[in-house]
């Protein structure tokens, strides 16, 4: 997500960014700059205008004229604005309530509502050590109630059962009954997809709202529809009294302009993002991280939350000692490697968060993908042990074996077996005295993505 907008923020503050002094006509040409920007990530006009004038405002202040790094203090300044944009107080859900607490979910149709129910349910489990009841009072999609069922199988959350037969209202009103009985700490309550302009629906889910009397009543809306996303929103707001946005499909919106408008038009705090498909793919979203990765400097707060909560500690801690002691990484640990990978949400995910990805051709930032990462593993897992644990032995007919095994080709095992070797020098140096000093003197803080390293 903002990959576009990232790109040319990026470049347009660099320019100022050195500078040694500000002027009144360099500040017009850097947001001629910044405005281009945000209008082509379909930011919404009115939020474009308003985010300008607050900033040439404040960036022709004294404080900004005379200081000895303008051009950072300008950075700092389209930093604030931009959270203060996306809304810069606390998006967390509200759960003080007398349990259960009832959350409604409304969209419109095809925004990938019923998933975030399921995404939801497991971030509530998982995060907030809460159990979860989910029901569905969706009775007029064929198939959305056995989505549902199934999602919460996934998720280990429980289901409560509901016929399409049934009246939505009754569903809702039922299921939180039996989530009082059962003493469940959260309810939600899947609706079904309708558009704002119809009236009976919206008539409908005002009566559900009105039954159950939510807590929290979340619109979740498609992030690749841009301003219209902001405007549908509005337009929801208008007929429930919603507290807060889902926005979903972020990882397939490159432009940013339903994050940007949201907040601004409809006066409700964005508090989640869907990243991707899976279940675990469900980030709170904060303002001030979201900024920071449009403008280049990553998100290494979420990065290390997301290392503390899914990282095999006790793995880690293993082959720390193993290096320590001197003890070869051998391809054993490398595919360990790839798997804490995949539990921390892909490379995607991770390489998104990370300062300084700004500077990374897009098309090495293509050839590292999750897909590569799969295909590392297969090849990995067509390996014996010895070969594993001894690298050095894979020659031609080894490899021959392991391609067919693995499903792709030698060029592929050839590619491997080199980032392998590369990570192995890295390692070494880890593990040997200041290992972590040398290591980045090494680097020259660059991103080591030489041949397509995965990492």
């Amino acid at each position: 997500m903002f990959d576009s907008l990232s790109d040319r923020l990026g470049s347009t503050l660099k320019k100022i960014r050195g500078q040694g002094r500000i002027t009144e006509d360099n500040v017009k040409e850097t947001l001629r700059e910044v405005r281009m920007a945000l209008l082509e990530a379909d930011v919404a006009l009115p939020v474009v205008r308003e985010f300008i004038d607050n900033v040439k405002e404040r960036a022709m202040g004294q404080d900004v004229l005379r200081s000895l790094t303008p051009g950072q203090v300008l950075v700092k300044i389209v930093n604030d604005e931009l959270v203060a944009v996306m809304g810069d107080d606390s998006n967390s859900l509200n759960l003080s309530t007398q349990p259960p607490a009832v959350i409604l979910m409304a969209g419109l149709q095809g925004a990938g509502k019923t998933t975030s129910v399921a995404k939801l349910a497991r971030w509530l489990k998982e995060r907030e050590r809460k159990s979860v009841m989910v029901a569905s009072a969706d009775v007029y999609r064929p198939a959305a109630i056995d989505q549902l069922e199934t999602l919460a199988k996934e998720v280990d959350a429980r289901f409560f059962p509901s016929q399409s037969s049934q009246n939505p209202v009754d569903i809702a009103r039922n299921a939180v009954e039996q989530a009082k009985r059962d003493y469940v700490d959260v309810v939600i309550i899947d609706t079904a997809g309708r558009l704002h302009i119809d009236d009976d629906m919206m008539a409908e889910i005002k009566q559900i709202h009105a039954a159950i009397n939510p807590i929290e009543t979340l619109f979740t809306v498609d992030s690749m529809t841009g301003q219209d996303a902001a405007n549908t929103a509005k337009a929801f707001n208008e007929a429930l009294p919603l507290t807060g946005i889902i926005l979903t499909k972020t990882d397939g919106d490159a432009r940013g302009g339903a994050a940007l408008s949201i907040r601004h038009i409809t006066g409700k705090p964005i508090k989640f993002m869907g990243v991707g498909e899976k279940t675990a793919a469900l980030e709170p979203f904060h303002p001030d991280r979201v900024v920071s990765r449009i403008l280049g400097m990553g998100d290494v707060l979420s990065l290390v939350e997301e290392a503390q909560r899914k990282m095999d500690v006790g793995s880690a801690e293993k082959l720390a000692n193993k290096l320590k002691k001197g003890k070869g990484f051998d391809l054993e640990d490398f595919q360990e490697q790839l798997r804490q990978m995949g539990k921390m949400g892909g490379i995607g995910s991770l390489l998104d968060k990370m300062p300084g990805m700004g500077n990374i051709p897009a098309a090495a930032k293509q050839q590292v993908n999750d897909k590569e990462l799969a295909k590392l593993e297969a090849i990995i897992n067509s390996m014996t042990k010895k070969e594993r644990q001894k690298p050095e032995i894979i020659k031609g007919s080894r490899k021959k074996r392991i391609a067919a095994g693995s499903g792709t080709q030698i060029q592929d095992v050839n590619r491997l077996l080199k980032q392998f070797s590369q990570m192995q020098k890295m390692m070494k140096k880890m593990g040997s005295k200041g290992g972590m000093a040398k290591l980045m003197r090494g680097l020259g803080g660059k991103f080591p993505m030489g041949g397509g390293l995965p990492f």
